[in-house]
């Protein structure tokens, strides 16, 4: 049991460090979408590689950190832009919507499909582990996104800067890991 709530958390960190570096805008809806997102993501893709099995680990492995990568950084040097930029109300929608959370979902869940190959050698059931993947995602990452939103009603823009190189900084460790 302590092994999948050790890899819960493991998987948790990437979406939970994202969720904190969006809480800095307070977006509206972000608090439930985001933390909901992260969690199902985490879970579902964690089934995939658990359905996929060793027939499909060479391709997640092989594509895993560059999709990342490109997702993470792109969505990071966004936010910077944006936030030297100061944003207007119209770059307000431009940073959020089904599109920008579901990169993120993706993006932060990608090394779940690898992990998710790894769920029958666990002590529990692997049920259990989908299940602790997802509510232990969820949990991070609303706390994530709480501590992101108190800070930033505090610094405002700077922090919102640091969070989209947070974002570059987190594809670029992904990258760096699994070349």
């Amino acid at each position: 049991m302590i092994s999948a709530i050790a890899l819960a958390f493991g998987l948790a960190m990437d979406a939970t460090a994202v969720s904190a570096a969006r809480g800095v805008s307070r977006r509206r809806g972000e608090a439930v979408v985001l933390p909901s997102l992260f969690g199902g993501f985490q879970a579902a893709m964690a089934a995939l590689g658990w359905l996929i099995g060793a027939a499909g680990v060479g391709f997640v492995e092989q594509w895993d950190h560059w999709i990342a990568f490109v997702l993470l950084a792109g969505i990071g040097v966004k936010m910077v832009i944006e936030a030297l930029r100061g944003g207007g109300d119209g770059d307000e929608d431009m940073r959020t919507g089904a599109l920008v959370y579901f990169a993120l979902a993706v993006a932060t869940s990608i090394d779940a499909a690898a992990a998710g190959l790894t769920l029958p050698l666990l002590a529990v059931p692997p049920w259990l582990a989908l299940v602790l993947i997802g509510g232990v995602t969820f949990a991070c990452c609303a706390g994530g996104y709480a501590l992101g939103h108190r800070l930033g009603a505090r610094i405002g823009k700077p922090l919102e800067l640091a969070g989209g190189v947070v974002l570059v900084a987190i594809g670029t460790r992904i990258l760096i890991q699994h070349l």
